[in-house]
């Protein structure tokens, strides 16, 4: 009896370990990118500031933990095609044949539409959120944006649509499992904007709607634009 007992849960240790193998093999990468990310820190600072133009810090620590919370977070974002694979071959052994060929299509495209939504945040979202904050400066009250108080506003804005952009992916992914329909999706329309600006609410690095209602929007456009492409690709 004890011998079953053993053999019984001997499948869970190897996961396990095989999920701790597969975590420091990310930590490790993402250690890598990230010491080469802090050797160019100073032309991602102004990469990331330009929205914002010159930057000021309040304390000389700032500027050192403020480097390497930007080397880690690029170190991630270059890690992330590598995290993305782990994660694919941790759960692959558990995915029927049809899940894991579909998974296999869609994962390139899951990787792109990440980067498509940071990029999309950055060049669009983040100037006009930049804008509408700094048209409060009047002759008196001039904007002064410390170091680490902008890199805070920056991650918390810009990371959210590496998320956002995966919807259309994971609606198409449950639509071909047969679990969401075109006609469902529509139906539950109404649901989704009051999520979408929930899910504003919480990720927004602000309490002003106009920041929530960048964030809200666009997610509710992949929504729509996921109900035609399950409807063409999927049930047609």
């Amino acid at each position: 009896m004890m011998k079953n007992t053993v053999n019984d849960e001997m499948p869970l240790v190897d996961h396990l370990q095989e999920f701790r193998r597969r975590l420091l093999a990310c930590l490790a990468v993402v250690a890598v990118t990230s010491a080469i990310a802090y050797a160019y820190v100073d032309e991602l600072i102004a990469l990331l500031s330009e929205p914002a133009g010159k930057l000021y810090f309040m304390n000389p620590a700032e500027v050192f933990f403020s480097y390497l919370e930007v080397a880690v977070f690029t170190g991630v974002l270059t890690a992330f095609p590598f995290i993305f694979y782990e994660l694919w071959a941790f759960v692959r052994p558990g995915l029927r044949a049809a899940e894991r060929k579909l998974l296999c299509r869609l994962l390139p495209a899951g990787v792109f539409l990440f980067y498509g939504g940071l990029l999309f945040s950055y060049f669009l979202v983040l100037p006009a959120a930049v804008r509408f904050f700094m048209g409060f400066a009047t002759e008196t009250l001039q904007p002064m944006f410390s170091l680490e108080s902008y890199l805070s506003f920056f991650v918390a804005l810009v990371l959210p649509f590496g998320i956002v952009f995966e919807l259309p992916l994971l609606l198409l992914f449950l639509a071909r499992m047969g679990i969401v329909s075109a006609a469902m999706l529509r139906q539950k329309r109404r649901l989704l904007i009051v999520f979408a600006f929930v899910f504003a609410a919480v990720v927004s690095p602000t309490t002003d709607i106009f920041t929530q209602c960048m964030i809200a929007v666009p997610m509710i456009l992949l929504y729509e634009i996921s109900i035609v492409l399950v409807k063409w690709l999927i049930q047609k």
